[in-house]
């Protein structure tokens, strides 16, 4: 079956990095794109970044994240630099089966089961 396994996340001071990778199994990697959401608690999960042939940020990350993936890997990555405490989520992992990019969680196919990413002040 399909997975899809976050790993990277942790706690982190304000100004600080971290990487976020995605692992994915049991899909044709290259057939989908990639979308990195979060969620913190209380607010509806968003999207931060995702990556087909082309990227896409958020406005509040932009210039801060940068997305890539590894075809030869399987994996995908999310680079966080100048972490903020409002970026302090959970992070998940999605994939979509063609290579338009979307915001629409409904539009994604497949899910990981997200990693913490806390930002200290």
């Amino acid at each position: 079956q399909v997975q899809l396994v976050e790993s990277g996340g942790g706690l982190v001071q304000a100004g600080g990095s971290l990487r976020l990778s995605c692992a994915a199994s049991g899909l044709t990697f290259r057939q989908y794109m990639y979308g990195w959401f979060r969620q913190a608690p209380g607010k509806e999960r968003e999207l931060v970044a995702s990556v087909s042939w082309s990227t896409y940020y958020a406005v509040s990350v932009k210039g801060r994240f940068t997305i890539s993936r590894d075809n030869a890997k399987n994996t995908v990555y999310l680079q966080m630099n100048s972490l903020k405490p409002e970026d302090t989520a959970v992070y998940f992992c999605a994939a979509k089966f063609d290579d338009t990019h979307s915001t629409k969680m409904n539009d994604y196919n497949y899910w990981g089961q997200g990693t913490q990413v806390t930002v200290s002040s």
